[in-house]
């Protein structure tokens, strides 16, 4: 049963890598659309940061920063690290003409780590007249909690005279969660463009023979937590940006002479001179062949931007050649025919 087993596997192997050394694999860049549309007539914008518990609620605020371990202004100091690290992503593009951090708007936050309701439109139409900016975005809330384990470890150390003599190693190891609530608010068409909640975790730790050795790690998290919060507040401005990345495509390299000498050409990244060739197959007498190079003509239209004609190559291939691999690849490109119209909206055809 065993030896059985063992030749089927062989056999599938073997089929899996015949099959598949008929096709090559390629990626290129494609250009994604923003997780969040900005519309385009928002020219300037206003940062706020809601993140300050209400007056009603500094004392129980308080209670929680002690309970959690959080060191003096941590949350205060974190939250305006990453109101700027926003700022600053933004102005590295030109999205916007104007973008100001807005201090003390007036309006307040629970407190408590909790993801506040929306502010009334009244609030955001006053705030947005007031500065001049077309919307705003708004750190909703900002919280860190805090867990300290701490232990010791016997250990042996060498004295002057070459002895060993029992000792005790301590370590503190302190783990920082820092939780963070976005919002953009467009005044104009009152909507809310955007709700983003980002969890991060930073981790510092310490060691010595001494407990005050240890405690350096409690001494050092705040500039980490600052820092990844400033890292926070750059990635949420990315999200109403365009991103790029990279997606792998098979391409047919097989069944005549042009095909092989194709694949050579695709391989020093002559794409075009590739294409003469596959270009010749799609009127070939078998049908395989045809429907391999319609395959083919689908890739090379999408590598060079053209995803309407790579759509009806790929169609074809289906339809008229019955290329299998070419059904979910022109659902592929159905998607991104999608996205890119998102694409061209969000920037306004640029």
């Amino acid at each position: 049963m065993l030896r059985s087993l063992q030749i089927i596997t062989a056999i599938l192997a073997f089929i899996t890598i015949y099959s598949c050394s008929s096709k090559n694999l390629l990626t290129m860049g494609v250009t994604e659309p923003a997780p969040v549309y900005v519309p385009q007539d928002i020219k300037t914008v206003g940062i706020i940061n809601r993140s300050l518990p209400s007056e009603q609620n500094k004392i129980l605020d308080k209670l929680e920063k002690i309970l959690s371990a959080e060191g003096k202004n941590l949350d205060k100091d974190g939250a305006q690290r990453s109101v700027q690290g926003l700022k600053d992503e933004l102005e590295k593009n030109s999205r916007f003409s104007k973008i100001t951090i807005i201090n003390n708007p007036g309006v307040e936050n629970p407190g408590l780590g909790v993801f506040p309701a929306a502010l009334s439109w009244k609030e955001i139409e006053k705030i947005c007249s007031e500065n001049k900016v077309d919307a705003l975005f708004a750190l909703s809330f900002y919280d860190t909690d805090a867990k300290i384990d701490y232990e010791t470890v016997p250990v042996k150390l060498e004295n002057p005279l070459g002895a060993n003599i029992p000792a005790l190693k301590h370590k503190a190891t302190i783990s920082t969660e820092i939780k963070t609530g976005w919002r953009i608010y467009d005044p104009s068409g009152k909507m809310i463009l955007d709700e983003f909640f980002a969890n991060e975790r930073v981790v510092s730790s310490g060691t010595g023979i001494n407990p005050m050795k240890a405690a350096q790690a409690i001494i050092d998290r705040k500039e980490s937590v600052l820092q990844v919060s400033n890292i926070i507040g750059q990635n949420y401005a990315l999200r109403i940006l365009p991103y790029k990345i990279r997606v792998s495509r098979y391409y047919y390299v097989r069944g005549t002479n042009n095909f092989k000498i194709a694949k050579r050409r695709a391989q020093t990244g002559d794409w075009n001179g590739a294409a003469e060739l596959w270009e010749k197959e799609i009127s070939h007498p078998k049908r395989k062949v045809a429907g391999r190079a319609c395959y083919n003509m689908a890739i090379i239209n999408e590598i060079n931007g053209d995803l309407n004609a790579a759509l009806e190559w790929g169609s074809k291939a289906y339809t008229d050649y019955r290329i299998k691999m070419a059904l979910q690849y022109t659902n592929i490109l159905k998607n991104r025919i999608a996205r890119n119209e998102e694409l061209q909206r969000q920037t306004g055809g640029r």
